[in-house]
């Protein structure tokens, strides 16, 4: 059925404009080219599209450290899933001005999925501090969040991704630069 509605192509231009628009438009036989006159804006609009459209995929050759480590500027890239990462993290709340600690179970607030994921994508627990510090502060708590742990990647070493001496709850998310307190790949 494809090939027989792709027929029509091999048909003159004409015959194509008898059969389907029978008197309701005049065949065009003039040779001469009109530029609409909105042509730059469709351009220049087009070429940034484009531009946009090749610095995503390439923008984590910017960022410092492995993109396989850090994930930044993995999304969007053009890369495809050439590792395997895996780990195990610990969510702790601290109230300012005291000591108490709360360790959060994470099993409360994520799916399934969300729980496998979490500990090796560094936005993903930034977004998950972000939620704590929100839901601590419609109780009236401030508070700080850290986190402890470790993760691998293709079955190599255990080592630590997120720094456990910052608060991520006051860290602000960069799309287009490094986060110090993602860890180096070669510390531990």
């Amino acid at each position: 059925y494809m090939s027989l509605a792709f027929c029509i192509f091999f048909f003159p231009s004409e015959t194509i404009n008898k059969i389907f628009l029978r008197g309701k438009k005049k065949f065009y036989t003039g040779n001469e080219i009109n530029v609409p006159s909105w042509n730059k804006i469709f351009v220049g609009a087009l070429a940034v599209w484009f531009a946009i459209q090749i610095a995503l995929p390439l923008r984590h050759w910017f960022f410092q450290d492995d993109v396989l480590w850090t994930e930044e500027g993995h999304r969007l890239s053009w890369r495809m899933m050439l590792r395997g990462k895996g780990g195990r993290i610990t969510f702790k709340v601290v109230e300012k001005g005291t000591s108490d600690t709360i360790i959060v179970q994470k099993e409360d607030y994520l799916s399934p999925k969300q729980l496998r994921a979490i500990p090796s994508k560094p936005d993903m627990i930034w977004q998950f501090a972000q939620r704590l510090e929100q839901e601590y502060a419609e109780k009236g708590m401030e508070i700080e969040v850290y986190t402890e742990g470790k993760i691998r990647v293709n079955r190599g070493p255990y080592k630590t991704l997120i720094d456990p001496k910052v608060d991520l709850a006051a860290e602000e998310w960069q799309h287009f630069r490094h986060h110090d307190w993602i860890l180096p790949s070669t510390e531990d």
